[in-house]
């Protein structure tokens, strides 16, 4: 906590006219403070004790047949509280300069109340083109993601996710074009936790990212128009999940062997924005492929096992999922919002699963809310119903026989910012 007081202070006294005045640069500082409540009918797979809410866990009966996860839940946080920093300096050459840093008290892992870097860039703007280097939102986030109160944003059918990226823009009248590539920091692939040839027990982990010395690409378009954007755009990624097995003889013996691995997939997606006076409207459709490092479900298989020394081949699953969103009104704004997914398998058949909600074959999840909203402040209430149908996977990573299972969670939020 200590640590905080003091991070915030160089923050404060970094504003200050004594510290600021240097030529050519200026500075703008701002934030918020949040409070979020939100209560739960059932178990849901979730981070941060509920806060970051994604979808409602299967069944799980007990000796006498009854279901372990149909216990409700609720909590209180002021985590998502930020401060930032927006820095203008002076040109290098003809591209105008600018920078920010944004921190929250999310923390990591299961360590709360720590500042966290939220974005963290700087940005070389020439006029037409513009160069951003540093951690900002994932480009399959993008420039269109819904407007609601719960803070996975859309989760798990809106691709989720802050990351490293060297990210390359040019605007044309109403053409904007975008190139990135991008690495995983906070948000990781899922892989295998065991080296064990046909293990499917997995983890989040910065290695498999690492080891594959090759990071994330995407290219995409937009086009904007009186109130209007649209746009699509192609993601590719490629892992290592593992670069040793460790085998077993017949006779107990264990060796390590050297395997080179790969899982290498394609992603697309498309979306429109409306947001003209009062009214919003957007939408988002993505078909992703291993997309598990931006809050999603899904990932990927293994097709074989080398004899000998252990080797796997995978194939990537496929995941659809669609989102909408309306809003309207400016001082009381109501708003709708809809999420579909489904669970698409794999192309060929598999012999393991490594991913997250693999297990699911369909999600859908409509949403309600009211926020009134005043200069500096917001207040809001926001009701949601997803229902999750669990199956058994079939050879080729897809799910039959399913069962439905539902959630009810109603957020209230408070927002002063500044």
């Amino acid at each position: 906590m200590k640590r905080n007081l003091w991070l915030f202070a160089l923050m404060a006294l970094s504003l200050h006219p004594v510290f600021s005045q240097k030529k050519n640069f200026s500075y703008h500082f701002y934030g918020q403070v949040r409070a979020d409540v939100f209560y739960n009918s059932r178990t849901n797979s979730e981070t941060v004790d509920g806060l970051f809410y994604m979808y409602p866990l299967d069944e799980e009966p007990d000796d006498c047949g009854n279901d372990l996860n149909a216990s409700s839940n609720s909590g209180f946080y002021t985590l998502y509280t930020r401060l930032g920093l927006d820095v203008q300096g002076p040109k290098l050459g003809k591209a105008k300069t600018s920078a920010k840093v944004e921190v929250d008290f999310r923390g990591s892992g299961t360590t709360y109340s720590l500042f966290r870097i939220r974005h963290v860039y700087f940005n070389l703007d020439w006029g037409k083109s513009a160069l951003l280097v540093g951690q900002t939102w994932h480009p399959l986030y993008g420039d269109v993601a819904p407007e609601i109160l719960n803070l996975n944003m859309g989760a798990p059918y809106q691709p989720f996710s802050r990351a490293p990226q060297v990210r390359y823009r040019y605007t044309a009248s109403r053409f904007i074009l975008t190139a990135a590539a991008v690495w995983q920091s906070q948000y990781l692939s899922v892989g295998p936790s065991s080296n064990v040839p046909g293990s499917i027990t997995t983890q989040k982990n910065q290695r498999f990212i690492k080891n594959s010395s090759v990071p994330e690409f995407y290219v995409g378009g937009n086009y904007k128009q009186n109130g209007w954007l649209a746009g699509a755009g192609i993601h590719v990624s490629s892992i290592v999940p593992r670069t040793e097995s460790l085998n077993e003889d017949t006779q107990g013996n264990q060796y390590v062997h050297k395997v080179d691995e790969r899982i290498t997939s394609v992603s697309g997606e498309m979306h429109v924005k409306y947001n003209r006076e009062n009214v919003l409207f957007s939408a988002k459709t993505v078909l992703g492929s291993n997309l598990t490092q931006t809050s999603t479900v899904g990932g990927y298989a293994i097709t074989s096992v080398a004899e000998h020394t252990g080797e796997q081949e995978y194939t990537p699953l496929r995941v659809s999922s669609t989102w909408v969103n309306i809003a309207y009104g400016k001082k009381w704004r109501p708003a709708l919002f809809f999420g579909y997914l489904k669970n698409l398998g794999a192309s060929k058949d598999v012999i393991g699963v490594l991913g997250t909600g693999t297990s699911l074959d369909q999600l859908f999840t409509g949403t309600a809310e009211l926020t009134y909203n005043l200069p500096n402040w917001k207040f809001g209430a926001e009701y949601s119903f997803c229902n999750a149908w669990y199956g058994e996977l079939t050879s080729k990573a897809r799910v039959a026989n399913t069962h439905a299972v539902g959630n009810h969670r109603l957020v209230l939020t408070a927002i002063f910012q500044f």
